[in-house]
């Protein structure tokens, strides 16, 4: 085998910092398919980008030349600029230093996809902390962490 073929679908989830400066409703569309674009400039596909106001779901292929740290690390240092020139509100806007990220099997693909895609509807029952504690403890992180990202 002449060529590494990977198949490496990742769920990744980061919030805004500190909540201070949140995207606008309106303005998520846009900011939703830039990230989508920024991540094929990468060399990734964006299957799924999603949120709300306050944090960013985005399903999408690992590329093969970055580690998922420098991909997600990418993608918020373009976007974060990016954002920051929709206009004088945004002077402020940060993503949060951490993410949290997690394999997905070509089988929850779709599933995953749609989950990002009600997020409105979702977050009408769970706050966005309480989701992230949730996939903290679906996908076996260890209590300690998550009671670290509960602060």
């Amino acid at each position: 085998m002449g060529r590494a073929y990977i198949n490496m679908n990742v769920h990744i989830i980061f919030h805004t910092k500190g909540n201070k400066c949140e995207m606008r409703e309106e303005d998520l569309p846009q900011i939703f398919r830039y990230i989508g674009g920024t991540i094929k400039t990468l060399s990734g596909f964006a299957y799924m980008v999603g949120g709300r106001p306050d944090h960013v779901h985005i399903l999408s292929t690992l590329p093969t030349t970055l580690s998922l740290s420098d991909f997600v690390g990418k993608i918020k240092a373009n976007t974060s600029r990016w954002i920051k020139g929709l206009g004088g509100q945004y002077k402020d806007f940060l993503w949060q230093e951490g993410y949290g990220a997690f394999s997905v099997s070509e089988s929850n693909r779709e599933k995953v996809s749609q989950y990002i895609l009600n997020q409105k509807q979702h977050h009408q029952r769970y706050s966005t902390h309480d989701e992230f504690i949730h996939f903290l403890s679906k996908n076996n992180v260890l209590p300690n962490i998550a009671k670290k990202a509960d602060r």
